[in-house]
């Protein structure tokens, strides 16, 4: 299992770090991919009715903020764009550079859950309707990954849904920076999950990234998935492969 250590700093704001500059330690291409049948739409539905048994591999940071836990959700779109299992894609948004925590941080929409919320479904769709305008009537909701918690005392519970592929996006400005797509194939292949390691005024740090390299307007561009987002990614991996 791959944990932070207690920090009193979140990396994030580190001065001048960079999680793309911190070296890589490894990755997991010993590990098999999820097959492909297993990442089918309908095949998915029924893993989540009938789940195997399998443990979560990440499953808490060590907190470096004094503030009190708070439920989240986030929720885990997979787009269908296709029929078949290589057509899934994962819907992940880049928030934008000011905000209070994991600012310009690769992330599901996703956020606290009010009072309002009947429970941590609710608030997944609400939060992803509220950040990147993403309507109900296209969310077919599967399931939900166990809680995890982050260094910013979140306590997070993922929420998995098929989404229908007509849909139109209107991010929020003020915390969406960009939208984009990840093949779910991509990220269910340990080969393309990285280790890092990092120690700052004694502690040590550990955590997954799965960069992904994509053409936008005839330029590559690098989406760093790494930290929570990776680390929920990776669970899902593991719930799949199990």
């Amino acid at each position: 299992m791959i944990s932070g250590l207690m920090s009193t700093t979140p990396l994030s704001r580190l001065p001048q770090f960079d999680p793309r500059l911190v070296p890589v330690n490894g990755t997991d291409a010993h590990l098999p991919s999820v097959q492909a049948d297993v990442l089918a739409p309908d095949a998915l539905r029924r893993r989540f009715l009938a789940p195997p048994p399998w443990q979560p591999e990440v499953v808490k940071e060590r907190r470096f903020t004094d503030r009190e836990p708070a439920q989240a959700a986030v929720l885990i779109p997979l787009v269908m764009r296709g029929t078949d299992a290589a057509s899934l894609t994962v819907l992940l948004t880049e928030r934008t550079a000011h905000l209070s925590t994991h600012s310009g941080q690769i992330a599901f929409p996703g956020g606290r859950v009010d009072e309002s919320d009947v429970d941590v479904t609710a608030a997944a769709l609400r939060e992803a309707y509220e950040e990147v305008g993403l309507e109900y009537r296209y969310v077919d909701v599967l399931g939900t990954l166990p809680v995890y918690t982050t260094g910013t005392a979140f306590q997070v519970t993922p929420v998995v849904a098929l989404v229908q592929p007509d849909f139109t996006l209107l991010p929020n400005a003020f915390e969406v920076a960009d939208t984009f797509e990840v093949p779910l194939t991509f990220l269910m292949d340990p080969a393309h999950h990285q280790r890092h390691a990092f120690e700052w005024e004694g502690v040590r740090r550990e955590w997954f990234s799965m960069p992904f390299h994509e053409t936008v307007a005839g330029e590559v561009r690098e989406r760093f998935i790494w930290g929570a987002t990776a680390g929920m990614l990776r669970n899902f991996y593991r719930f799949l492969s199990a």
